[in-house]
């Protein structure tokens, strides 16, 4: 797939474009058809359906450690208005709309955000990290993930990745949500929660698990494009077995297309 050179736009554009599509999911949250969880409790669910967790701490090359003591902050007061969120079936788990505006007036800090592929700096900033271990989790579950968006930009380069490239899902309040779906006949409950080093989460529910998952990608490569840029792309899938260990069927997940801002090492075939 080929990615055409990004075009800049005014900020007037960006403001009313911003603006336009935060209008419409409000109206699509309080005037929609989606019953939205938002029941909670305390007490855990019996089983564990996966789990994972990520460092709070990353060396990412030019960005200040400020800005990763002021995401721990940002984290620490969305993490609680998530945690112990009960799905029921029929339910969508909408995360936006859980956490709300991420204002200085809540007790947000400036952290880092990704804004046109280039690192700058906004209330609530460094929230990915949560709809990332979201998403990660929820591709290991019978859950049904309707909404989410993909980083359009490659800022970093890989440094010990351990998941695919794009198995995460970028979040800007509130039009780029990520937004989860309970399509079973089972409850499903999330935790997450910070310890000194990482970001933890589990998905939990009232039945025991039948299935596991592997999470792997395929066709993983780079372009460098006729404009002189390059481009990042993959397609992410899984294999469902059962608990005997079976492989039960491949799912395809998801494609991904990014423009990357560095000059990759190319070991790989750039066409």
């Amino acid at each position: 797939m080929k990615i055409k050179q990004p075009k800049k736009r005014s900020k007037v554009r960006i403001f009313l474009g911003k603006n336009y599509y935060c209008f419409r999911r409000y109206i699509k949250w309080y005037f929609g058809s989606k019953k939205y969880a938002d029941e909670k409790q305390n007490e855990k669910l019996k089983y564990t359906m996966f789990s994972h967790k990520t460092p709070l701490f990353r060396e990412l090359k030019d960005v200040d450690m400020w800005l990763q003591d002021n995401k721990i902050n940002n984290l620490k007061i969305a993490v609680p208005k998530i945690n112990n969120i009960i799905i029921r079936p029929g339910e969508t788990f909408s995360y936006w709309k859980l956490i709300g505006n991420t204002t200085k007036r809540k007790g947000y800090k400036k952290g880092m955000e990704l804004f046109y592929g280039k690192v700058t700096t906004g209330y609530g900033g460094g929230l990915c990290q949560l709809s990332n271990l979201i998403y990660w989790m929820t591709l290991h579950t019978p859950l049904k993930v309707t909404e989410r968006y993909r980083h359009s930009y490659d800022v970093f380069p890989d440094s010990n990745r351990k998941q695919p490239f794009g198995s995460g899902a970028t979040c800007v309040y509130n039009y780029v949500d990520l937004q989860i779906e309970n399509t079973t006949n089972q409850d499903f409950q999330i935790i997450v929660y910070l310890t000194d080093n990482h970001l933890v989460g589990e998905w939990r529910s009232n039945t025991i698990p039948i299935y596991n998952y592997k999470v792997y990608e395929k066709e993983h490569h780079f372009n460098r494009e006729y404009w002189g840029g390059y481009t990042r792309h993959n397609t992410i899938h899984r294999k469902v077995y059962n608990l005997k260990g079976i492989e039960l069927r491949d799912e395809f997940i998801t494609e991904n297309h990014a423009l990357t801002m560095y000059e990759p090492m190319l070991e790989e075939k750039v066409n």
